[in-house]
């Protein structure tokens, strides 16, 4: 499957070389069911996830190559991401834990897929425009949904009142330009989260916790709120500690729940 994926992918950009196009490349490599070409089989240590992650990387690397053979990389954005944060044990079983060894899949962060928590919902993000966004680290915030309005604005065409209302244009941000991209950001894992700059609020009710076999943590009222600046693994609830900064968050993520915010 992958080697047909990027040969399709390849050949539409051979297709398409000599005028603007747009290519989206949903791989398949590291979703179950997790089955690598044999090429890749073993060569992780780490079982079918590993391998297919290596593999994984082949198929970008074949994008990659592509747009530097055809002389299409300084005029091409490419952006890799994700649905979701990592998963282990999600019911197939393929010795992802056992072979697991010191990786961290969600490095600092709490917990992963299917979960509130910021391993659940922040997402590997980069963005590649050579020549135009300068290397480096972003901690600005953004959302996936916001390429709507961000690439409206880079190729000049507007969007309708009922297009994409939720959708806010950071492509400043995107670029490398600004450090600033939304003021908050709703986190959607089976329920809906909230995160304010390095503030995150969860509301009261359960979430998933670890990487699989899964187990359940609650909350009780008022919610649980943390400080991801200072706490990244989300380890300490400082609901009691700063109430008007809990106030303040439970009004923002229930004026959300009732109606979709304006486009800003």
């Amino acid at each position: 499957m992958a080697d047909d994926f990027t040969g399709k992918a390849v050949e539409f950009i051979n297709k398409n070389k000599d005028k603007p196009f747009f290519l989206y490349f949903a791989l398949h490599d590291n979703h179950v069911p997790r089955v690598p070409h044999p090429r890749f089989v073993g060569v992780s240590g780490q079982g079918p996830r590993g391998d297919a992650v290596v593999q994984f990387d082949w198929c970008v690397g074949q994008i990659v190559k592509t747009l530097k053979d055809l002389g299409l990389t300084e005029n091409t954005i490419v952006i890799l991401s994700s649905d979701n944060g990592p998963v282990l044990d999600d019911g197939y079983k393929d010795q992802a834990n056992e072979l697991l060894g010191d990786h961290k899949p969600a490095g600092p962060l709490r917990a992963g897929k299917y979960s509130l928590f910021e391993g659940g919902t922040r997402m590997p993000f980069i963005v590649s425009w050579p020549g135009t966004v300068k290397p480096g680290i972003s901690e600005a915030l953004v959302s996936q949904i916001d390429f709507c309005a961000s690439f409206a604005v880079l190729t000049g065409q507007a969007l309708e009142s009922n297009e994409a209302p939720d959708s806010t244009n950071t492509l400043d941000a995107l670029l490398g330009r600004s450090d600033t991209g939304r003021d908050h950001i709703v986190q959607h894992a089976g329920g809906i989260a909230l995160r304010v700059g390095d503030w995150k609020y969860i509301p009261p009710g359960g979430t998933r916790d670890q990487l699989g076999p899964w187990r359940n943590v609650k909350f009780d009222g008022p919610g649980a709120l943390f400080n991801l600046a200072e706490d990244p693994g989300e380890t300490t609830n400082l609901a009691d500690q700063h109430p008007e900064r809990l106030r303040e968050m439970r009004i923002l993520h229930e004026r959300i729940r009732e109606a979709p915010l304006p486009r800003e």
